[in-house]
């Protein structure tokens, strides 16, 4: 959403209107809008109308959405900032509140000792590159590129690098515990 606070949208207006050093007279000549005015718009003591916020966006060759702030839209690719944790990098891969969620993992090996915890949901993890190894429950296993592990995350879990070398993996986690959906299983073979 668009930030429409006045003292906000000044300093954006500010800021453009320095970047094309212009001076106040200049833009109240272009724009027919008073010194007094604009002065007030960029020190927040005034609310920008719709009306005034097109007229400056025309003199500053800038969009109106530049100036209020508005939100990138049309781009389908999600732009959510990658997390650095101790162990490795987690970049989430939707932007959604609820229900399942995805994310690309790249694990550094550490030669942490298994800490198994549990917690509500549903993981499914696919390993991309290198060597994961996962404990689950009495199990532990490692899995190798193209291997899938699937499990209710109240089991107790663990997971890192297995080896020397960093793993990349997908996590689709459900936090309430929804399960993957396979809608088509291969052909068996006779």
């Amino acid at each position: 959403m668009a930030n429409l606070d006045p003292v906000a949208v000044g300093a954006r207006l500010r800021t453009v209107r320095t970047r094309r050093r212009l001076t106040l007279a200049e833009v109240s000549g272009d724009t027919g809008i008073s010194v007094s005015t604009l002065s007030r718009l960029e020190s927040g003591a005034r609310r920008a109308t719709l009306e005034l916020l097109v007229s400056l966006a025309r003199t500053y060759r800038v969009s109106l959405d530049e100036l209020v702030d508005a939100p990138t839209t049309g781009d389908p690719r999600v732009t959510l900032r990658p997390t650095e944790h101790p162990h490795g990098t987690v970049i989430p891969l939707t932007a959604r509140v609820g229900g399942p969620r995805a994310f690309k993992m790249v694990l550094r090996p550490d030669g942490r000792e298994p800490d198994p915890r549990s917690h509500e949901g549903y993981d499914w993890i696919y390993v991309l590159d290198g060597r994961l190894r996962l404990v689950l429950g009495e199990h532990d296993v490692v899995l190798g590129v193209g291997e899938v592990a699937e499990f209710d995350t109240r089991t107790p879990h663990w997971f890192s690098a297995a080896g020397a070398t960093p793993v990349e993996l997908l996590s689709i986690m459900g936090p309430q515990g929804e399960r993957m959906h396979v809608r088509a299983r291969p052909a068996r073979r006779s």
